[in-house]
């Protein structure tokens, strides 16, 4: 167990209120707050902007992702960080 995460949904619930960045199969990244997300992955996430190059390509706002077009989810600060 690595910082109380012992289910793949731990993670998740542990980012909620926090900003992550989710990578979708379209090749698209947006980042926003994660507000709500149910055991499909389909993830509601608020204040999203769609990024491109470590860019704010565009601001979305309150937006709800499908599960099944979501390729992996990180915590934005982690995720950017280290892109830098």
């Amino acid at each position: 167990m690595v910082n109380g995460i012992e289910r793949p949904l731990d993670l998740l619930n542990q980012s909620k209120g926090k900003e992550i960045l989710v990578q979708l199969k379209s090749d698209k990244q947006l980042v926003g707050t994660l507000l709500a997300f149910d055991i499909h992955i389909n993830i509601v996430l608020d204040n999203a902007k769609e990024m491109q190059n470590n860019e704010v390509k565009r601001n979305i706002g309150l937006t709800f992702l499908r599960g099944d077009t979501i390729v992996f989810i990180s915590p934005a600060s982690t995720a950017l960080k280290e892109e830098k």
